[in-house]
């Protein structure tokens, strides 16, 4: 546990910013196993791709994560 005043102030500042992340991260997650699950259906991969870039804007994921999760799951999608 942080003594210092700037630290115990951080504390409250990560905590929170995390809680903002949690909805971000979890809508991303949902929409990359719903693209995954239904292959066929477009709409879900264009979600997920949107999903996965608003996390990236929001500062939730970095780019190259999203890049890599992007390859993943094209890969995965035009496999069939």
């Amino acid at each position: 546990m942080p003594n210092i005043k700037s630290a115990k102030k951080r504390v409250n500042v990560i905590k929170r910013q995390s809680e903002e992340n949690v909805p971000v991260r979890g809508s991303m997650r949902t929409a990359v196993k719903k693209a995954t699950k239904d292959k066929e259906n477009k709409s879900l991969l264009n979600d997920a791709v949107k999903k996965i870039d608003t996390a990236v804007s929001k500062g939730v994921i970095t780019k190259n994560a999203a890049a890599r999760k992007k390859s993943r799951l094209m890969k995965k999608v035009n496999s069939k």
